[in-house]
């Protein structure tokens, strides 16, 4: 089947771009955030395409005085790759690489946004991330992290939220490969593998430059992927930095961080990061373990929903809001200077994490 991407010189392999090789779990996502300088404002956007599953889906979300209000929208794919709307949601890319539009038509919810990110710095190729369990490949993909300004607005009912560059800032990620999407798979890797991922992914924005880092864990600690870099300003290269390592002071009945530290040692010494969180934006607001909406999912050929989490009296202890992105202030120290920015800790920890002293598949922190 011809569709318009094929018109395109992208083709990498001898199918027609409707045709994402034979893995069912195969997807193509972006991913966009913003927070405001001061104010306790964030916003985020997820679009995905499951060619296998025939499934796209979308979800816009703002935090805003103390509520996390989402949208979600699905519809069929349909093979056509290039276009990137599930109505009212639309991502398009003014230049690759450089800029893109986010739209969130007039709804019966009430939630609109006109917003337009550019770029801060390059776009970072991040190492690529593969996972197996025995014989199986859980994870296989590349991603791709830009930092940037926002600027436009929000409206959430009759609330509006200017945007501008100096008050908004935030980071993209495009990635694309293979993760678990859509339905779990019926036959589980033989035999049954305990439960268990830990994953710290920390972009951080400062006046003159950004900071990096990821990590992911095994259950006794020992890092199975992990990255470290300073990205200056566009348009100079991303530099690598060393021994990156995370100490995170666990909030008590969550998996989440009270506080946390960032700890690199390079060529030019030692450097560390203070990261104090200020709030939490919940990942199941753009469909990360929501327990309906989640990515890949088959709701029919086209389906919008909302939901709005009050942050005073969310359980956090709940399954379905682990994976966290924590807005953080940011306090660099040590042999790259003194800093002061602002940015995120995402998390996702789940079973069991020795030196987090979390010792079972639901354990919480004391």
């Amino acid at each position: 089947m011809l569709t318009k991407a094929d018109d395109y010189p992208v083709h990498q392999s001898p199918e027609p771009i409707a045709f994402a090789g034979t893995d069912r779990n195969f997807y193509d996502r972006y991913f966009f955030n913003g927070m405001h300088a001061t104010d306790d404002i964030f916003f985020a956007v997820a679009m995905g395409q499951y060619p296998n599953l025939n499934v796209m889906d979308a979800a816009f979300c703002v935090i805003v005085d103390g509520k996390q209000h989402s949208l979600f929208a699905s519809r069929e794919l349909g093979m056509e790759r290039m276009e990137t709307d599930v109505a009212p949601i639309t991502v398009e890319i003014l230049e690759p690489l450089v800029s893109h539009r986010i739209t969130v038509a007039p709804n019966e919810h009430g939630i609109e946004a006109e917003l337009t990110f550019r770029k801060r710095t390059i776009a970072v190729e991040e190492p690529r991330f593969t996972y197996r369990m025995g014989p199986r490949t859980i994870l296989d993909y590349t991603r791709l992290t830009q930092f940037g300004t926002w600027e436009g607005w929000i409206k959430v009912g009759d609330t509006r939220i200017d945007v501008t560059p100096d008050t908004f800032n935030g980071v993209r990620d495009r990635s694309w490969g293979i993760r678990p999407v859509g339905a779990a798979d019926p036959q589980p890797v033989a035999p049954p593998p305990e439960p268990q991922f830990y994953w710290l992914w920390a972009p951080l924005n400062f006046d003159d430059g950004c900071t990096l880092f990821h990590v992911n864990e095994n259950a006794e600690g020992a890092a199975w992927a992990r990255s470290a870099q300073w990205v200056p300003l566009d348009p100079a290269p991303a530099e690598p930095m060393t021994d990156g390592r995370a100490k995170l002071e666990l909030q008590s009945g969550t998996r989440h961080a009270r506080e946390a530290q960032l700890m690199f040692t390079d060529e030019a010494g030692e450097t560390t990061i203070k990261l104090t969180p200020r709030f939490k934006f919940f990942m199941r607001g753009v469909g990360y373990m929501h327990p309906k909406r989640s990515h890949g999912t088959y709701h029919g050929k086209h389906s919008v929903a909302h939901e709005v989490l009050d942050l005073a009296t969310l359980d956090e202890g709940d399954f379905h809001s682990t994976h966290i992105q924590a807005i953080v202030d940011a306090e660099m120290s040590g042999a790259r200077g003194t800093r002061r920015g602002r940015g995120l800790l995402e998390q996702l920890v789940i079973g069991r994490h020795d030196p987090s002293g979390l010792k079972d598949l639901f354990g919480l922190a004391q």
